[in-house]
């Protein structure tokens, strides 16, 4: 090994034992602490929202307003939300002692895990580096933070400007790479936050297995959108665009797909077209509200997934500015390449499916999404859609918008992740609910101890 990757090796592993350390001697754990570091990261997103705004348009071609909408503010709001609950999520909850404890008291008390792992994916870097900092300090962990290689403006502006505003020794952020998320992993924590694709999680998931380090999964998946010929068109269409085409399609709980009968989708596209050109203009790639791919890997890989599809909306991209247009592609067949994985990128393929029945059968035959959606006026068909599809989280008549509702939790299943790291569930995830019983010495009744006789045995039946 080199003296510089040895040097690297050791600062790493040097500033995790530093953060261990303030763990261990109780700095993270004071109610006030926490408050104080919530209500610091809060002036810095407000101080220096014009620097992250920058470093994200750098990173991803985002627009200000959002950049704001999306990373800025919305880590603000889950901060003051935190810092408004903090005293009652941290409170012991008494729960009941049955007779054959008595007297006695019995109590969950929330404690932290330890110090926390975050490692934050590319799409939404500032956000998703920032919001499971959030729950991390209203736990009262220390913290870790490992942002995105591939969007290096945002990290180093986090480098430089969390020192600056939070407590360093318990709020740590590594720059680095692969090697640098390796020597992360090979290390215990208290808890890993892993925001990204499937592969990568199997390989978190495989190094946590070796310390027993609890892990949360926040994955993604094809999140279907079903729009039943009942449903107020010209709006799904507005909110399907916007959520489609917001960042440039790169969002994880984005709707990857529609699903709808023909007739239905010969009277969408002409919408969805309308709605990408009021939002963006006859020339999105003009637009000051329209973003770009994050690199280069990632546009030759959408470029694939349009190859021989029908593009209706959209299809053109230019390749010196990272510029790929909002796109609909229909109709879409099920074997098609944007089919196979999650887009992840401003394509949007409809499929038919005659009715409600097929849809649901569809979404079922696959790994489970994060998110789903359905458009339709029917109540009876919104209880059906809820009931029967599985995903992280169901939104009727819209796409996204639950992620921006605190008392909402926000996590995948299966496929999809596993836990979450937002409001009070979030809380509790990175907390221990550690169980506590209080006794008395007196009395201490003798039926509990050997010998235990047929009639101490009578009574132990009637006290349990």
């Amino acid at each position: 090994m080199q003296a510089s990757q040895m040097n690297n090796s050791r600062s790493i592993s040097e500033r995790v034992a530093g953060a261990r350390t303030a763990f261990r001697r109780g700095a993270s754990r004071p109610v006030a602490w926490r408050r104080g570091q919530l209500e610091a990261l809060e002036r810095m997103l407000v101080a220096e929202e014009s620097e992250f705004c920058e470093a994200l348009s750098s990173d991803l071609g985002k627009p200000a307003p959002e950049a704001w909408l999306t990373e800025v503010s919305f880590v603000i709001q889950a901060s003051q939300f935190a810092r408004k609950n903090l005293d009652r999520w941290t409170r012991s909850r008494p729960v009941n002692t049955p007779v054959f404890a008595m007297p006695g008291r019995s109590r969950v008390r929330p404690e932290p895990l330890g110090t926390v792992l975050i490692i934050a994916p590319w799409n939404y870097p500032l956000q998703l580096c920032l919001a499971p900092l959030v729950t991390a300090i209203s736990a009262g962990n220390c913290a870790v933070i490992k942002p995105s290689e591939l969007a290096p403006a945002t990290a180093s502006a986090l480098a430089r400007l969390l020192p600056r505003y939070l407590d360093p020794e318990c709020v740590v952020v590594i720059e680095g790479g692969v090697d640098a998320s390796t020597q992360l992993l090979d290390e215990p924590w208290g808890h890993i936050v892993f925001t990204g694709g499937a592969r990568v999680a199997k390989i978190v998931m495989s190094a946590a297995a070796r310390h027993l380090s609890p892990v949360t999964l926040e994955l993604g998946g094809k999140s279907p959108c079903v729009v039943l010929p009942d449903a107020n068109l010209e709006v799904a269409a507005r909110r399907i665009a916007w959520g489609r085409f917001t960042n440039a399609g790169q969002t994880c709980i984005a709707p990857d797909y529609v699903l709808t009968d023909a007739h239905t989708r010969d009277r969408l596209v002409p919408l969805l077209r309308n709605e990408i050109e009021q939002m963006f203009g006859e020339d999105p790639s003009r637009s000051p509200d329209y973003g770009r791919i994050i690199n280069e890997t990632h546009f030759d890989r959408l470029l694939g997934l349009m190859e021989g599809a029908q593009c209706v909306v959209g299809g053109d991209s230019r390749r010196e500015s990272l510029y790929i247009a909002p796109t609909v592609i229909s109709p879409a067949a099920a074997d098609q390449a944007c089919m196979q994985d999650e887009i992840f990128g401003p394509l949007l393929p409809i499929l038919d499916s005659p009715d409600l029945d097929t849809a649901i059968a569809h979404i079922r035959s696959k790994p489970k999404p994060l998110s789903a959606y359905l458009f339709s006026k029917d109540r009876k068909a919104q209880a059906r859609f809820e009931d029967e599809v599985s995903a992280g989280s169901i939104c009727l008549n819209d796409v996204m918008l639950f992620m921006a509702i605190e008392d909402l939790p926000f996590g995948g299943v299966g496929n999809s992740g596993m836990g979450n790291y937002k409001g009070e569930g979030g809380f509790h995830n990175l907390s221990h609910d550690k169980a506590v019983l209080s006794r008395s010495l007196w009395p201490d009744w003798a039926l509990r101890y050997a010998p235990i006789s047929s009639a101490k045995m009578k009574w132990l039946r009637r006290l349990r």
